[in-house]
């Protein structure tokens, strides 16, 4: 089950009794953990709402009275655990999840870490609860989950705005949705979001950012990236190398695909490179022109070096500034064997 059908089974007070929520993405616990926290009435949340967290819970038999208790004065009460994964004694419920009260709603926020499936009390959860694993999204996936997003909101996105959200972003969710929470504030519902919009209330340049570096690398134009780096050196805080080093090792690594599937169709290289359409292929097949392989299987060599460097390893106490832009040049300039 989806975490947007879990929020609305709950909030249509037609929830199950026990909810395990687990992963490593943050985000979807929390949305449905705050549904739960909002199905009673203010009046009803004073006798009939309990939040425990793991760490301060001594014994599960403390969760067991709580969860056994019958409402007063509502129909349902509603128990969540907070940071269960530092509960001790979280496994010992399994007697209560194999009978649980149908007039409790208890909700086990486990956050960061995936429950072990091989273990009797995973087993126990899926059959007899709602097991929900709230997983980290790909990056590719990134700018289709901010279009449904936006879309649920009443908004359209222009594809590069959504590829130009994703690279400044990353793959934070929680980032993510304060971001554009900010920007659908200041537009009117309806229109359809494009880049201007992005930079105008998300601060991001539009003509100076990883994405148009990728563009400008693509097409090895050596003037339009040394105008990017120069704005980066310029706004080290806005443009870290970290994220510029992950971006373009994605990127390029996008490009050494395309360059292996010359007799492919576009539709068969958008989906093998995680594209979700063949709209931006044209950017990547012409990257793919201008890059031989063996120039390419040399740019993941730099970018693996750069990154080392970056951390400390084999640098002459160069700072980050300088390290872009010697990486810029290695990657344009092939070097020949001897």
């Amino acid at each position: 089950m989806s975490y947007s059908k879990i929020i609305a089974e709950i909030k249509s007070k037609k929830a199950q009794p026990v909810y395990f929520l687990h992963g490593e993405e943050p985000y979807f616990i929390d949305q449905i953990t705050d549904a739960a926290e909002n199905v009673l009435a203010e009046h009803e949340k004073a006798f009939n709402q309990t939040i425990l967290y793991g760490k301060d819970v001594p014994d599960f038999k403390m969760v067991v009275d709580v969860a056994r208790r019958f409402p007063m004065g509502a129909e349902k009460q509603v128990l969540i655990i907070k940071e269960a994964q530092a509960m001790k004694s979280l496994k010992d419920l399994e007697t209560y999840v194999q009978n649980p009260m149908p007039s409790t709603l208890l909700v086990i926020a486990h956050k960061y870490k995936k429950l072990d499936a091989r273990t009797k009390f995973a087993k126990t959860l899926k059959a007899n609860a709602v097991l929900f694993e709230s997983k980290k999204l790909y990056d590719d996936k990134i700018p289709a989950w901010v279009s449904n997003y936006l879309m649920d909101k009443g908004y359209r996105l222009k594809p590069k705005a959504g590829a130009l959200i994703a690279e400044y972003l990353g793959s934070d969710i929680s980032k993510i949705t304060n971001e554009l929470d900010k920007l659908t504030i200041n537009l009117p519902r309806g229109i359809e979001i494009n880049e201007d919009h992005v930079q105008d209330n998300i601060g991001i340049s539009k003509d100076y950012n990883v994405f148009e570096l990728q563009n400008a690398l693509g097409k090895r134009d050596v003037v339009q990236c040394n105008r990017i780096v120069n704005y980066f050196i310029s706004n080290p805080k806005s443009n870290p190398l970290v994220m510029v080093l992950g971006s373009l090792y994605n990127y390029f690594n996008k490009v050494y695909i395309t360059k292996s599937m010359p007799s492919a169709s576009d539709d068969v290289i958008a989906k093998a490179i995680g594209l979700r359409s063949s709209w931006f292929l044209k950017d990547y097949k012409l990257a793919a022109k201008k890059y031989s392989l063996s120039h390419l299987k040399q740019i993941f060599g730099v970018l693996k070096a750069y990154d080392l460097r970056s951390k400390g390893l084999n640098n002459r106490n160069i700072n980050h500034e300088g390290l872009l832009k010697e990486m810029i040049y290695q990657i344009l300039h092939e070097q020949v064997k001897a």
